[in-house]
């Protein structure tokens, strides 16, 4: 299967962009005009640059406004075809996209434009070129597939087909499934983009919120099974029109590019087994079990205070590593590392960051399938020189340097008897079972880009995006979760330093984790056992607990255990929610401890701007420069 993204879609110079996108992986690349214009190369130089990454010019576009005008306006725009077919020529293209018109001149009729497509297929063949009609949703006179199809069918010319754009159809609410009554050999393009369902002119929609397929609400997946099913065999390419993408790294939107069309064919091969592919078969999303384990990289004094803290919340050290600076750290079914190694990837980003979590460890189906489908999508195999006694344990890089490791049933599963040493005295539990979730923190033009690399790995579905309010600003939160909510995680997107989330991302270099939540199945009991072994909860203002009893109608003694044991509150028609905060670490790091009462699914959305509210309080004054993490 072919694969190309439009240069319009990337940001950067022409040059910029070619890198980009052959960098990720695309077989081919759209030449967007004006990208071209602004370029001071030849076609010729352009078309062989192209070539020597190993791409292929698919497309020339766009040509606007060619057909159904009047006699000298109609001579004008064939003269204008004459000029860009010289152009393709040159850049080695042999197909142009020519959009329906928006000319205002613009005569409609069916016959008409067939008339004028029929004359340019003539003149495109005696050149070996091929055109393309796509109807804009906001064309003049033609917005429909179904009436650019009927022209191209009427044209009767084998060098003029039918472009498909899955944004033209699904934003105008047109049921993809009449593509299938199109012969797929009449289709010479496909492009595909996603978009977030906003109630807007089509054209201000189109030029500036498309996305990658997956990261927006429209079928694209039921758009691209009805192109399949014709027996389309040509390209697949991405369009996309963002202005969030025109100011981020081309290196970064080529690869989401990529890992989203893939993911995308390989979901419609599940869908639409009937439709032939050509494209090797992959695993399906992966299923995540839980969170097998989270490793902080600590050294020193911080690696003394990260113990003491653990050790206050219930936790017990129950393991030594055989061959390094590693402990481990147990409560329930929570486990926890501690890496003090001064070489490594944990030390490298110590180095960075100070004490941070540097690794997280999923529980997943196949550790083989998720990293052979985490290749397939983009993502780079993660390694070190293996010390004595350690087991080889299958990780990814994730996106911003991160790193992920997976852990199935098999042999790995041992892992935790065949690289530690048993030690560790027995200690009082506080009633913690598991991960409830992790909270990564980002600027907001990487939520987009994590969004896609869980849902398109991963069997998670993503929730509607949020709007948490920061005393400084706004913290955009997206939560993604497996469907039993056996693993969850929210995404928080700061766009200006002064937040919480934003002060945080400052310390260090991308997006990581900023808080664990950890799960338990009695919230009072938890608090009454961290408050014997002088745990710290993070203090609220007496005002949250006033209002809680004016919102919700909770029994006065629940509500004052409430309040002396600093634990917050919500509920839904599924279910109730409680929240216990730490006290700030290393920085601007904390532990939240939750309990779920029935099927409450969410995240305690209501009580963040309380909790960001206290933790600032905590933090030095403005102006006066924070603490060094260690």
């Amino acid at each position: 299967m072919k694969t190309g993204i439009a240069t319009v879609s990337i940001s950067g110079n022409l040059e910029e962009k070619i890198e980009a996108i052959a960098e990720a992986g695309f077989t081919g690349i759209e030449i967007f005009e004006q990208d071209f214009i602004a370029d001071i190369r030849s076609p010729a130089a352009v078309g062989r640059r192209i070539r020597e990454c190993g791409l292929e010019v698919m497309l020339f576009q766009p040509f606007r406004d060619f057909e159904g005008l009047p006699k000298a306006l109609r001579a004008k725009a064939f003269e204008r075809a004459e000029r860009k077919f010289d152009v393709m020529q040159e850049l080695g293209c042999e197909l142009m996209l020519i959009c329906s018109s928006v000319h205002p001149e613009a005569l409609g009729g069916i016959d008409r434009a067939a008339a004028d497509f029929a004359a340019l297929g003539e003149m495109a063949a005696k050149r070996g070129l091929r055109v393309g009609y796509e109807a804009l949703a906001w064309g003049r006179h033609v917005n429909d597939h179904r009436d650019a199809w009927e022209i191209v069918r009427r044209a009767d010319h084998p060098n003029v087909g039918l472009i498909l754009d899955s944004f033209h159809t699904l934003a105008r609410g047109i049921d993809p499934e009449t593509i299938r009554r199109i012969p797929g050999d009449r289709i010479f393009f496909v492009q595909l983009a996603d978009a977030p369902l906003i109630d807007m002119d089509l054209l201000y929609w189109s030029r500036h919120f498309r996305n990658m397929p997956g990261e927006g609400d429209l079928a694209v997946t039921a758009f691209m099974r009805a192109v399949m099913a014709t027996g389309y065999a040509g390209p697949v390419s991405l369009e996309i029109f963002n202005d969030q993408f025109r100011g981020g790294s081309p290196q970064t939107i080529a690869r989401d590019g990529y890992r989203s069309l893939i993911s995308l064919m390989d979901e419609v091969r599940r869908q639409e087994p009937e439709a032939e592919q050509d494209m090797p078969a992959l695993p399906a999303p992966v299923s995540v079990r839980d969170t097998a384990f989270l490793e902080f990289a600590a050294q020193g004094e911080g690696l003394e205070k990260l113990e003491g803290l653990l050790w206050s919340l219930g936790f017990r050290r129950t393991g030594r590593h055989v061959s390094k600076a590693v402990t481990l750290w147990q409560q329930g079914g929570i486990r926890i590392v501690l890496n003090a190694e001064t070489t490594g990837h944990a030390a490298n980003a110590w180095n960075v960051r100070g004490t941070t979590i540097c690794d997280i460890g999923l529980s997943v189906s196949s550790a083989s399938d998720t990293v052979t489908r985490a290749e397939a999508l983009g993502a780079k195999p993660f390694s070190q020189p293996l010390g004595p006694g350690e087991m080889p344990i299958p990780a990814i890089r994730g996106l911003g340097g991160s790193v992920m490791h997976f852990i199935d049933e098999g042999a790995l599963s041992e892992v935790w008897d065949v690289e530690f040493l048993p030690e560790g005295e027995a200690a009082a539990e506080a009633g913690l079972t598991r991960v409830d979730h992790i909270a990564q923190t980002m600027s907001y033009d990487e939520m987009l880009s994590w969004s896609l690399f869980w849902t398109t790995l991963f069997d998670m579905q993503k929730a509607p995006m949020v709007d948490v309010v920061d005393p400084d600003g706004l913290i955009r939160s997206r939560a993604i979760a497996a469907p039993g909510g056996e693993a969850r995680i929210t995404l928080n997107g700061a766009e200006t330093h002064k937040t919480l989330a934003g002060s945080f991302l400052a310390e260090g270099l991308g997006a990581t984790i900023q808080h664990v939540a950890l799960a338990t199945e009695d919230i009072f009991a938890t608090a009454e056992a961290l408050k014997a072994k002088g745990f710290e909860a993070l203090p609220l203002s007496p005002n949250y607990f006033d209002d809680l009893a004016a919102r919700f109608d909770l029994e006065p003694g629940m509500l004052e255990r409430m309040r002396a044991a600093s634990i917050l509150y919500d509920a839904d028609e599924q279910g109730e929610f409680f929240q216990l905060y730490s006290k700030p670490f290393a920085g601007q790091m904390f532990f939240e401890i939750v309990e779920r009462r029935g099927g409450y699914a969410g995240y305690g959305a209501p009580n963040a701007p309380f909790r960001i509210a206290a933790l600032k309080r905590l933090q030095p004054p403005k102006g006066m420069p924070a603490m060094q993490n260690t």
